[in-house]
């Protein structure tokens, strides 16, 4: 007779991994289901409060302005393998923290979230993705191994059917590992600017060759083809993986959570539905062949990509059990499949949407909303939504509500500024939800009101303004301002901080959360960077080819005209004192029963202590980061602005224990046991919604008995 272990492990698809079960954390997010469940059950509800700091580790590479660690490490046979705030990895004993070995990429670029991991019973190799880069690594000594791809690593910017030379490349999750492949996504550009398109492919473990290719924008005759321009697959970017899969390994099934295409907010160029963007692929992970899909949102611009990986459970309905994949959105909703055939497990409605006054828009008539389970977020901001924390605080939020388009789900973008509600980050976000073997999945939401406001990309004073404009307003502001919640700095005063050749260098090659920007010419560069310092571009050699006309999008004409529009940026709606513009909850964490799609709870999920100070409840916090739960009855999650890690009943949602950390925790918690001691670890790298960066690994255990 099977354990509820072996059942649960069985039922999502994750037979493979019945041998590590109990000590281990083999996989991101704990299994290939994505369960981020732990059989682990020495620390419970009884204890928890006797948890104590058994070890911490500090990376050592904190980099001058904000940094993060958003990585769920692996712990495999009393070794932790993770990633810095530079992204590199490390190997750590898993009982001490101390380090075993440290490998730095040639060029770090962007955050990481985790690494994977294959073994062929005798040696092991992490892989390991940087920038547009897919390195294999000995497990036991850090090192690349030669014969994968070249040198050690693979080039994800290769073997796209077109050109992605010099465009933003990011393997920042990772992959899915079934039997000698590696199923690859990755990050691409999202903005006005050229950018890659998304196919999902798989690798040879091994030997790094390119197995198969699944066309996220198809080619002319394949399915699919017909929802797009004729001519995008030679010129959209977008449709990318960049939130890691899930795997049921017993039916061979990759379950592919596709984001939106680009530009994220105006698709006058890609008028149609946008196959396969915002859909849920389930492909034959053997091959890439497409079994089902399931699209979100047509025609997306509103940058609702699918935020995290699927989770794989069992559905028990009218005494039968139902192998299904649930899906939770940006927009606070959790879509339900039977896993074999895609056939909605709950029913789903077709629900009317505002059309758009944007030049050359065409939005989708409808899009699909599920009736049940409810949405784990609220879903209509009008007037009695806003902040009352204060009078004056009221009054000035609802001076910009009067301007602002009235809120309606799917309003277009605007001139005026949309309302994002919930915001660019959920709802549900990268963190991923957790799954128990009863079918009970726990997710925390963000309830945070963003103001999405469209500009023209003509009329720029100078070529350097205009590269400005088409390209970095969306993350630095039209006024160069930053976004500190965002780690995105000011560019205002950059030049006392950058010279003109670490200026170029950053725009060319990148740096943290800034892509690379090669695909300029360098007279564009040159003209950004004197439009950034306050200065002319340097006199130009006589001998060196002319510059480019302005008129002409980018130098290989990868789209024929630049689009008429772009953003003002990712701006949380805040009132004057920085808190959300919106009443609480600002942060909540949810339990909801799929069987049923009944809800058996939800609580506010952080807090803000001067707040609690004056007398308010509280109020439940913006928060990065998923659950971890175990069968010893706890769920473990930081992921709060407060900077707290804290552990819940999943049965009631009552807290029962925190501790702050040294950095806040925007990262999955892990644990896994070594020696009979079961740990929780979790990275505390800081950085976002403006708190200050870490560089720490912190564990904690129960005290050892003597």
């Amino acid at each position: 007779m099977r354990t509820p272990l072996l059942a649960f492990l069985a039922a999502t698809g994750c037979g493979s991994l019945l041998a590590s079960a109990g000590r281990d954390w083999p996989v991101y997010h704990g299994d290939k289901a994505g369960s981020h469940y732990s059989p682990l059950h020495q620390i419970t509800p009884d204890n928890v409060a006797q948890l104590e700091v058994a070890w911490t580790f500090n990376a050592g590479d904190l980099r001058e302005g904000a940094t993060q660690i958003q990585c769920n490490p692996l712990i495999l046979d009393g070794v932790l393998y993770a990633t810095t705030p530079q992204s590199k990895v490390v190997a750590l004993d898993a009982a001490t923290g101390r380090e075993l070995w440290r490998f730095a990429p040639l060029a770090p670029n962007g955050l990481n979230r985790g690494l994977a991991t294959w073994t062929d019973g005798t040696a092991r190799r992490i892989l390991f993705g940087n920038g547009q880069w897919l390195h294999a690594l000995d497990a036991a000594t850090g090192q690349l191994i030669e014969s994968f791809g070249t040198g050690g690593r693979v080039d994800l910017a290769l073997g796209l059917g077109r050109d992605a030379t010099g465009l933003a490349i990011q393997a920042n999750t990772p992959g899915v590992v079934f039997g000698d492949l590696i199923i690859m996504g990755m990050r691409v550009g999202e903005g006005p600017a050229p950018a890659a398109p998304g196919h999902i492919r798989a690798y040879n473990v091994r030997t790094g060759a390119l197995a198969w290719t699944f066309r996220t924008i198809p080619h002319p005759g394949e399915a699919g083809y017909e929802t797009w321009p004729a001519d995008a697959w030679q010129r959209v970017g977008g449709a990318n993986v960049w939130t890691g899969m899930t795997l049921d390994e017993e039916r061979g099934l990759v379950f592919c959570p596709v984001g939106s295409a680009t530009f994220d907010f105006w698709g006058g160029d890609r008028l149609g539905d946008n196959l396969y963007a915002n859909c849920l692929l389930a492909l034959d992970a053997a091959t890439g062949r497409k079994v089902w899909h399931y699209q979100f949102v047509r025609h997306d611009v509103w940058d609702r990509d699918p935020p995290a990986p699927p989770n794989l459970l069992t559905i028990r309905r009218d005494g039968r059990e139902i192998p299904a994949v649930a899906q939770t959105t940006k927009s606070g909703h959790v879509f339900v499949f039977n896993r074999e055939t895609g056939e909605p497990l709950f029913p789903i409605e077709d629900v009317e949407v505002p059309s758009s006054d944007l030049a050359g828009e065409l939005v989708s008539p409808t899009q699909p909303l599920p009736l049940k389970p409810a949405a784990f977020a609220r879903q209509l901001l009008t007037a009695n939504e806003l902040t009352n924390r204060t009078p004056e605080a009221h009054r000035a939020v609802l001076q910009q509500f009067s301007r602002l388009r009235p809120h309606t789900p799917f309003m277009p973008p605007s001139r005026e500024g949309t309302i994002i509600f919930p915001g660019y980050d959920g709802g549900a976000e990268w963190g991923g939800s957790a799954v128990d073997p009863s079918g009970v999945l726990y997710v925390n939401s963000n309830e945070m009101a963003w103001i999405l406001a469209m500009v023209e990309t003509g009329g720029a004073a100078s070529p350097g303004e205009q590269v400005y404009r088409q390209n970095c307003i969306g993350c630095h502001g039209v006024n160069r301002e930053g976004n500190v919640a965002a780690s995105i700095p000011p560019l205002v005063d950059v030049g006392k901080r950058l010279n003109r050749e670490q200026t170029l260098e950053v725009i060319t090659k990148g740096r943290g959360v800034m892509p690379m920007w090669g695909f300029l010419t360098q007279a564009q560069r040159e003209a950004v960077t004197g439009f950034l310092l306050g200065d002319a571009p340097p006199p130009r050699e006589p001998s060196a080819a002319p510059a480019p006309t302005w008129v002409t999008w980018m130098p290989d004409n990868r789209t024929a005209a630049p689009p008429p529009y772009t953003h003002t940026g990712y701006n949380r709606w805040l009132d004057p004192q920085g808190y959300p513009a919106i009443k609480p909850p600002w942060g909540t964490l949810n339990a909801i029963d799929l069987n049923t799609g009944e809800y058996l709870w939800r609580v506010p999920l952080g807090e803000y202590p001067e707040l609690m100070a004056q007398g308010l409840p509280p109020t439940g916090t913006e928060n990065y980061g998923g659950p971890l739960l175990t069968a010893g009855g706890l769920l473990f999650i930081g992921a709060t602005k407060d900077e707290h890690f804290r552990a819940f009943d999943p049965k009631t949602g009552r807290e029962l224990w925190r501790v702050k950390l040294p950095a806040g925790g925007y990262a999955t918690p892990a644990t896994y046991e070594v020696d009979g001691r079961q740990y929780v670890v979790i990275a505390c790298g800081g950085g976002k919604m403006g708190t200050k960066s870490g560089d720490a690994y912190v564990a904690f255990a129960l005290p050892k008995t003597k």
